[in-house]
């Protein structure tokens, strides 16, 4: 009997182990893609900003004309509201999915601690 009780603590301790590393590879898994997606977003902001100068610095090579002037002017801050835009969301998407990966893991911990408990229960070692 002894034995038995010994083989479910001992089998009890593992699901728990295994739970708690399944659910710690995914916030690893969920915080790099969320670190990626984020990489990505300020790469694609950075490169937009790059071009919005680009278009800022062709319109100093063109005459004076006013209309050419308001029209770069405007493509510039189209690109940079856009880029920021696009910076917020990908920010929210990362934390959002970041939130929801933590919370993932803390619900498997809570059922694995909730087996663990249950078998020392029902063999009378959480006493």
């Amino acid at each position: 009997m002894a034995d038995n009780s010994q083989k479910m603590s001992y089998q009890a301790g593992e699901a728990k182990g295994q739970a708690q590393e399944k659910a710690s590879g995914m916030m690893d898994k969920a915080n790099n893609a969320a670190q990626s997606a984020k990489e990505t977003m300020q790469d694609a902001g950075q490169n937009m900003q790059a071009k919005a100068q680009g278009a800022a610095d062709a319109k100093k090579m063109a005459d004076n004309s006013q209309k050419m002037s308001y029209h770069a002017g405007e493509a510039k801050g189209q690109a940079q509201e856009k880029a920021s835009g696009m910076m917020d969301k990908a920010n929210n998407a990362a934390q959002s999915a970041k939130e929801t990966m933590q919370d993932a893991g803390q619900n498997m911990q809570a059922k694995a601690q909730g087996a663990a408990d249950a078998v020392k229960n029902a063999t009378g070692m959480n006493k």
